[in-house]
């Protein structure tokens, strides 16, 4: 069976961290990161048009 690849990406970002993930964590974390990854996509292909400019200044 082939490794997959965000188990990969899981394994290794863990690694550099050098954060503990335990099994029981691993369906939590790969969950967590799916999600992240499909809103960062949505985000990616929201297309702007060339005159779009960033914000100067953010305030809450």
């Amino acid at each position: 069976m082939a490794a997959d690849p965000l188990d990969d990406y899981i394994d290794a970002v863990a690694s550099a961290l050098a954060l503990p993930v335990k099994d029981a964590w691993r369906p939590a974390v790969r969950a967590n990161l799916e999600v992240s990854l499909r809103l960062a996509r949505l985000v990616d292909e929201f297309a702007l048009p060339d005159e779009a400019e960033s914000a100067s200044v953010y305030s809450a």
